[in-house]
């Protein structure tokens, strides 16, 4: 977690098309229901799912999948974002905030653009995580706190909001959430000691709509979880798109932790940081939330929004909200009319912090000899990057399972100081020298897993297992396979969606941090994902060299890829 300092500017601009570029305009019906070849935003689809029902590649001939063609992006630092796909079109956007348009047939660049960002920024996390469309505009959230549209035809600038000021610790990495003409997005910077948000922009002109605070101000419902003036920098960033449901009009977003990390100095549950809430698209009001676990200590935001699938639970149907939690467990909630209701949770890694979880509530119970506060040092697992971090996980309708990476047998220790804040500089109470990510002996076997878990009957059925640590997103597909990457081999790989057998991999340039998606143009269907390694997966290869004491490289560089079966070009 260094600060990054821009040595150059990178200039606006757009590369025009070599020639006019035909553009299919996105409708919100088309977002509610997109064609099968076709990956219109982040995950797919508003349920979150990252499931394409394009079953051409399939578990009998994913063997023979070959590149058909790369690009590199010419940029360094994780390449996180999915390759949206318009009937042809493709977007992927990069760490500093450049969006590039591209023939999804034959890899030509149509345009590309590039974002001025100011010399003094402090990246703390130099990524973006995606673009969003509507109508014929491109929409990206950036790194200095604007959003920006785009013609999707020729990357000209349409307009740019300013969502705040980034001299004060905001920032932006997620791909915004579009629905009914209404552009979300959220802030990041909570260990920068800012008071997060989620705000909703007119797609058309850049009005702000509504902005809707995840600490409450005092006399506002939740005010009483925070003491004195806590709430003024209390963190509860909003790092990941929401997902939605069109039946009840309610976006739901997973928060980040309190801050600062010592949760000594901010007594009180802290709502609604380490939650979901539910928003209302038209007013931004937050009619419901489910907080995973109170007065969070361990750094472990559960900022990646739940994934909405009906599934069997105690012989009942019910509209379910799945979240792996960087806490270690797997929750069920259900969405009822009441508001979010709690069904299980469930370890999936080994977690010494939980002592018990109310069986009507959800809520835990903690050992307290396992909670960081100032002026001690204290041990706890899984470690502060949790039992999974921001790669979302995948579940296909067709095998009923989800599919989960996930890191196992790690520990961290943190050493609380008093700290005093600083506009835009870290408020996070522990020192990085004093920040210990730790192995158990079970990690010469294995530290990065991919777990497949039957919702229906509650259990996991599947694990393989990595020796590196895993940051791979997953996709899921009609072809009974599974895709992910995430480790320091470089390699991405697919997935017996049955077994978890590995049918086939792929070495690729650096480590696969980006979210696989599938599309098909012609009736051929193509895999794509960008392959650059870089911040957090980094930065824990850092911590897990100092404690293996080894030395291990991992290039960076972005590469967009896209496979297919032979025979598969244009």
């Amino acid at each position: 977690m260094h600060r990054l300092l821009l040595p150059f500017l990178l200039v606006t601009a757009a590369v025009p098309a070599a020639e006019p570029a035909t553009y299919t305009p996105i409708t919100a019906q088309r977002l509610e229901q997109p064609e099968p070849g076709n990956w219109l935003m982040y995950r797919r689809t508003y349920d979150s799912q990252g499931y394409s029902p394009l079953d051409q590649i399939n578990a009998g001939n994913v063997e023979k999948l070959v590149p058909l063609w790369t690009i590199s992006t010419g940029m360094e630092e994780a390449h996180q974002a999915p390759p949206l796909v318009n009937d042809g079109m493709m977007f992927i956007s990069t760490p500093r905030n450049q969006v590039l348009a591209i023939d999804a047939r034959t890899g030509n660049i149509r345009w590309r653009y590039r974002r001025e960002l100011p010399e003094d920024l402090f990246q703390l996390h130099p990524t973006n995580r995606g673009v969003a469309l509507f109508g014929d505009r491109v929409y990206i959230a950036t790194v200095d706190a604007f959003l920006v549209a785009l013609d999707a035809k020729t990357g000209e600038v349409l307009w740019e909001q300013q969502v705040e000021d980034y001299l004060n610790g905001y920032y932006m990495t997620l791909a915004p959430l579009v629905v009914d003409g209404k552009v979300m997005v959220g802030t990041s910077g909570g260990e920068l000691g800012v008071r997060g948000f989620i705000q909703a922009f007119d797609a058309d002109s850049g009005k702000s709509l509504w902005k809707t605070f995840t600490v409450p101000a005092p006399g506002e419902p939740g005010s009483e979880t925070w003491k004195g003036d806590t709430w003024k920098h209390g963190g509860v960033p909003v790092w990941m798109t929401g997902s939605y449901d069109p039946a009840t009009k309610l976006s739901y977003w997973g928060t980040g932790n309190a801050g600062p990390w010592m949760a000594d100095v901010r007594p009180g549950d802290n709502l609604y940081a380490t939650s979901v809430i539910a928003v209302d698209v038209n007013t931004g009001a937050i009619k419901s939330h489910h907080q995973y676990h109170w007065n969070d200590a361990w750094d472990w935001d559960e900022v990646v929004a739940p994934i909405l699938v009906d599934f069997k639970h105690d012989g009942r149907m019910v509209k379910g909200l799945i979240h792996e939690g960087r806490s270690g467990y797997l929750w069920m909630l259900e969405r009822t009319d009441k508001g979010i209701g709690y069904l299980d949770a469930k370890p999936f890694v080994k977690q010494n912090v939980f002592t018990s979880i109310d069986a009507k509530t959800g809520r835990p119970s903690y050992d307290p000899v396992r909670i960081p506060h100032t002026g001690k040092r204290v041990e706890f697992c899984p470690s502060f990057w949790g039992g999974k971090d921001w790669p979302p996980s995948a579940y296909s309708p067709q095998t009923g399972y989800l599919y989960l990476p996930a890191n196992e047998n790690l520990c961290s220790a943190l050493t609380g100081e008093p700290v005093k804040y600083v506009p835009g500089q870290l408020y996070m109470g522990v020192p990085i020298p004093k920040m210990e990510v730790f192995p158990t002996p079970e990690a010469k076997d294995h530290i990065g897993e991919l777990q497949a878990w039957d919702l229906a009957a509650g259990k996991k059925v599947w694990t393989t297992t990595f020796k590196s640590h895993n940051w791979g997103p997953v996709l899921a597909t009609g072809g009974g396979l599974v895709f992910s990457g995430g480790t320091n081999d470089r390699n991405f790989r697919a997935f017996d969606a049955k077994t978890g057998k590995i049918l086939w991999q792929q070495r690729t340039n650096s480590g696969v941090v980006g979210i696989p998606v599938s599309y098909a143009i012609d009736g051929k269907q193509y895999i794509a994902v960008q392959s650059g390694w870089g911040v957090d997966a980094q930065r824990k290869q850092d911590f897990l060299d100092k404690a293996f004491g080894t030395k291990t490289n991992v290039p960076q560089g972005g590469v967009l890829w896209v496979f297919g079966l032979p025979g598969t070009t244009h």
